[in-house]
């Protein structure tokens, strides 16, 4: 049987303008808005609708943003919701599972803005960064991290994307040494990324245990379909979620093993739902036999629509 995944984006995919189409059209989506708003005690919606493009990536602006944005297309979606199995990338994983209904919304909206505070304040501005490593396999990867380590300060594989992308996370002076570094390990480029800490690394420690205090606070649900860990691609269930949760703060995001471990069990379309494009586009690179298709706005909702016989 072929099966049907619905995947979410995480950090970085987010723009002003992102989501407005589906709160004009849709009564379900504007309510999702308005929640936002009153469990945040802030207007997110102005945020996601007007930015500007700088507050819009303060970590703790952008995990609640994306989520609301995710969440508002999702609700419109539900009704001709087919997936068996949901995933995400990092804050996409959030979705999923208050897609799935492990959480309600308003916790989980709360629970990203915590989450995106600890992760802020985790590491002083100008000590942390992120590095991705292209035209690349993953030991690679692994064997020049581990170099840049003993001879330069911290660099952790934190993101392992698709083939021959892996980011790599630490501190800034072990990133600029590995720009240099990069042609000598079979890397072919090592490119710095425009971010402010190294997310999913061991210097995020300190806000995994944060974030570990806020976790135990909430009774999860059992999903009511099979969603995907970022941190060992086994399927979530409510004893073991928010451990999960809390490590993959400081652990690699597997996205690529996610997807593999999706397509195992048969999945043949991945639909990906929010701002952008960036996992159908690993994913192709995953597999290139399977389907992908995006819904970030009204057109593509409607073609999404047209596919699903609906």
């Amino acid at each position: 049987m072929n099966k049907t995944a619905f995947v979410f984006p995480g950090q970085g995919a987010q723009y002003a303008g992102m989501g407005k189409d589906f709160y004009d059209n849709f009564k379900e989506s504007r309510e999702i808005f308005h929640r936002s708003n009153e469990a945040l005690g802030f207007d997110i919606t102005k945020l996601c609708f007007e930015g500007p493009d700088e507050d819009l990536s303060i970590t703790k602006i952008t995990q609640p943003a994306l989520l609301t944005v995710c969440m508002a297309i999702y609700e419109a979606l539900k009704k001709i919701d087919t997936a068996l199995v949901m995933g995400g990338l990092s804050l996409g994983e959030y979705s999923a599972l208050t897609a799935a209904g492990a959480m309600d919304f308003e916790t989980a909206v709360r629970l990203v803005y915590k989450r995106g505070t600890y992760m802020q304040d985790a590491v002083p501005l100008g000590e942390g960064g992120m590095v991705a490593l292209l035209g690349c396999r993953d030991e690679d990867a692994i064997a020049f991290c581990r170099d840049v380590t003993a001879r330069y300060g911290l660099l952790e594989p934190a993101n392992f994307n698709c083939p021959g992308q892996i980011v790599a996370g630490g501190k800034l002076t072990a990133i600029d040494k590995a720009l240099d570094l990069a042609p000598r390990f079979s890397i072919k480029r090592a490119v710095k990324l425009p971010v402010s800490a190294p997310f999913h690394t061991s210097m995020l420690k300190p806000a995994g245990d944060r974030l570990k205090e806020e976790l135990k606070k909430i009774k999860f649900r059992k999903p009511d379909r099979n969603v995907v860990s970022n941190v060992d691609t086994q399927y979530h269930n409510p004893d073991d979620m928010a451990e999960r949760l809390e490590k993959q703060v400081y652990s690699p995001v597997r996205w690529e093993a996610c997807v593999r471990k999706m397509i195992e069990d048969g999945v043949a379309t991945f639909v990906e739902i929010g701002p952008g494009k960036t996992l159908s586009a690993f994913i192709r690179k995953i597999d290139k036999n399977v389907k992908t298709i995006n819904i970030e706005n009204i057109q593509d909702f409607r073609s999404y629509l047209q596919f699903a016989g609906a």
